[in-house]
């Protein structure tokens, strides 16, 4: 393409067939002023093509050429898409910046538009970490509702009635605290909140382990408890001949006494000083209508002197339960009951096994 002013090239000059220099354009002109001209040209060989831009001075009868090929038009074109995104972002900005100070609805429009899209971001960010904590705060209702239990269990098996535990909280209420106001403080943040409640339920789930640990425990001790003759042969009962040398009430002489004596009237009932099952229930020529009862691991109660007999050899027994009455039957000077405590067939004083009185 060819611009030009006052002028008109030959018709048998084509573009693309020539080279355009400034000494023809001088004299197609014939002296009349010119000022660009524009030639496009395609290289032989070549796939391309560039543009050419001869300038001409009309005082100096100069002529520049400038040549445009594809790197020029490529660097334009880059140039042209980051001022359209530099325009872009300065136009944002502004509009952003003094959205509020210029109050056009359509700007105000994009800035409520902006802002509601920032708060359900936010809503959904928060109930998120809401939903967490409720899951944690369900963990731990139920952890402290094991505590309860483990509680009232352990309570149970300590012997404590309900009025000598601790009195709990009513609804709402927390126990007091207080202090002087601190001198540093800070809100805390949803993640430090997060990590204290962690740090809570795993404190709550030691605890509750700790305390599954004390009731087998406990549980174990008061079964082991259960088969040791702790529990006084007769109720209220009292001594009146202890374990160990005595004066024989019937020789005068000293001997040793296997068990204690324990006085009482004719009928009055003899009771399973702990559980386990009778391996003798008969009339000895000493001891009278007697029982036996294996406690296991080597313990063995007797009772001796009965008046009746309620239990038979292979029978069950439990802990207080009622097995015969108190008599004088065999070599005794008057109705009492004599008990014995035997571990692997040696005497042992029943002392050391009877759970005080009261």
């Amino acid at each position: 393409m060819l611009l030009h002013a006052g002028f008109t090239l030959p018709p048998q000059q084509k573009l693309g067939e020539c080279r355009l220099t400034g000494q023809n354009l001088l004299e197609a002109t014939h002296g009349q002023r010119v000022s660009a001209v524009f030639e496009r040209r395609e290289p032989a060989g070549e796939g391309r093509s560039h543009l050419n831009i001869i300038l001409v001075s009309g005082a100096t009868a100069q002529a520049r050429t400038l040549t445009l090929d594809w790197r020029h038009w490529t660097l334009g074109g880059l140039a042209l898409l980051i001022l359209f995104f530099s325009f872009t972002l300065l136009f944002n900005y502004v509009t952003l910046r003094y959205a509020a100070a210029i109050k056009h609805p359509l700007l105000q429009a994009i800035v409520l538009a902006d802002q509601r899209a920032e708060a359900q971001k936010t809503q959904e960010v928060v109930q998120g970490h809401l939903n967490s904590m409720a899951v944690k705060l369900g963990e731990l209702q139920a952890q402290i509702l094991r505590l309860d239990g483990l509680g009232e269990r352990l309570a149970k098996l300590a012997g404590l009635k309900p009025q000598e535990l601790p009195p709990p909280l009513d609804a709402g209420a927390v126990p007091g605290r207080g202090g002087p106001a601190p001198s540093t403080a800070r809100d805390l943040s949803v993640e430090e909140f997060s990590a204290l409640l962690a740090a809570l339920s795993r404190q709550v789930e030691q605890r509750s382990d700790q305390l599954g640990v004390l009731e087998a425990l406990v549980v174990t001790d008061s079964a082991t408890r259960k088969f040791l003759p702790s529990l006084s042969p007769i109720e209220d009962g009292w001594f009146s001949s202890n374990f160990g040398w005595r004066i024989d009430p019937f020789t005068g002489q000293k001997s040793f006494h296997e068990g204690i004596d324990f006085p009482a009237e004719t009928g009055t009932p003899v009771i399973a000083a702990a559980s386990g099952k009778v391996v003798l229930a008969e009339v000895h020529p000493a001891y009278g209508k007697m029982i036996e009862i294996d406690h296991g691991n080597g313990l063995v109660s007797r009772y001796a002197h009965n008046s009746a007999l309620f239990v038979k050899e292979g029978d069950f027994v439990v802990r207080g339960q009622r097995i015969g009455t108190v008599g004088s039957s065999g070599r005794s000077t008057g109705p009492h009951l004599h008990f014995e405590v035997r571990l692997n067939g040696v005497p042992q004083n029943p002392a050391r096994f009877l759970q005080p009185a009261g």
